[in-house]
């Protein structure tokens, strides 16, 4: 496939997964600021927060309160992460969370451990139950997000059969309980993928499974991550998250100097310069970016809020 698509649809993962490995806490006031600023800019999906223990992840610690105060905008999705059924719970209580039916594995056993504390099978026993939750809350399950599905810091590449495998085992867990999988997120949570990686892997997945959307997760930790997303572009994917400003980076990676996720302005920079939709302004993506880094108080890697864009030129 070589067809760019027409539209890309980009989820904002700044908030929480931009946010959460950062040591300054910044207020919450603050971090609807953010989330709000998105939302203008255009984004129509954002990660805003997480229900996780706040011993782990102190800067999340705030999340009800964040839920609960961003002004919402007719049209934008405001997610969050949780890692268990508390944390669920939570979400679902808060009364403000787009909650949606997502199952969640990892690809390589050592990461899945340092993250969650549970293995690989661990994960694969508790899908029914977790479907249960969500069916009990009358949210459908439709998403499965695959973590570590290029390369692990501690395990090495993950081999494209090991994960078409893992899918397929969801797959089943989810067919035995009356869910079908609509949609697939691969994500590079160590940014090990390359461009011919990417490829290899969508086409995989395209094959076995010709009608799932998927969605990239690519992290920027070795500066591949447009790259990368191009890539996934060009084998016709359309669905991405990004972070603001290049935030982020994973606190159970093992890697502390690792980059956010792929930038969010720099992704919107390259897809417009393509001729590519996101509904999404440059410019006001570019002073949403500033404002995060104010927040945090330290420089961060995007690229396009230090270049500019180029629309001044093209006026001229």
């Amino acid at each position: 496939m070589s067809d760019l698509p027409k539209f890309v649809h980009i989820m904002e993962v700044g908030p929480r997964d931009g946010l959460q490995i950062e040591p300054r806490l910044v207020a919450t006031a603050d971090k609807i600021r953010l989330i709000d600023a998105l939302a203008a800019a255009g984004v129509t999906e954002i990660e805003a927060g997480s229900f996780v223990n706040p011993r782990a992840v102190p800067q999340m610690a705030d999340s009800e309160d964040v839920f609960r105060g961003i002004p919402r905008r007719e049209g934008v999705d405001y997610r969050a992460l949780w890692l268990n059924a508390k944390g669920l719970e939570r979400a679902i209580a808060n009364g403000a969370v787009d909650v949606e039916g997502k199952l969640t594995l990892t690809a390589s056993e050592t990461f899945i451990r340092r993250n969650t504390n549970r293995s690989i099978d661990d994960t694969f026993a508790e899908m029914p139950q977790w479907i249960a939750r969500y069916r009990a809350a009358g949210v459908p399950v439709t998403r499965l997000g695959l973590m570590a599905a290029f390369g692990c810091n501690f395990e090495g590449y993950i081999p494209e059969a090991w994960v078409l495998d893992l899918v397929a085992r969801a797959v089943a867990v989810m067919e035995e309980n009356g869910c079908r999988l609509q949609d697939l997120n691969l994500a590079d949570t160590m940014g090990w993928a390359n461009p011919a990686q990417v490829k290899r892997l969508v086409g995989a997945v395209r094959e076995r499974w010709p009608g799932l959307t998927i969605k990239l997760h690519l992290h920027d930790t070795r500066g591949q991550a447009v790259a990368n997303a191009v890539a996934a572009m060009e084998m016709g994917v359309a669905h991405f998250d990004a972070s603001v400003g290049g935030l982020g980076g994973c606190p159970f990676a093992g890697h502390k100097g690792a980059a956010g996720n792929v930038c969010t302005e720099d992704l919107v920079f390259s897809c417009t310069e393509m001729g590519i939709d996101t509904g999404i302004d440059i410019d006001a993506m570019v002073e949403a970016a500033r404002l995060a880094e104010d927040l945090v108080g330290h420089e961060l890697p995007g690229k396009v809020m230090k270049g500019g864009t180029l629309t001044r030129f093209k006026a001229g």
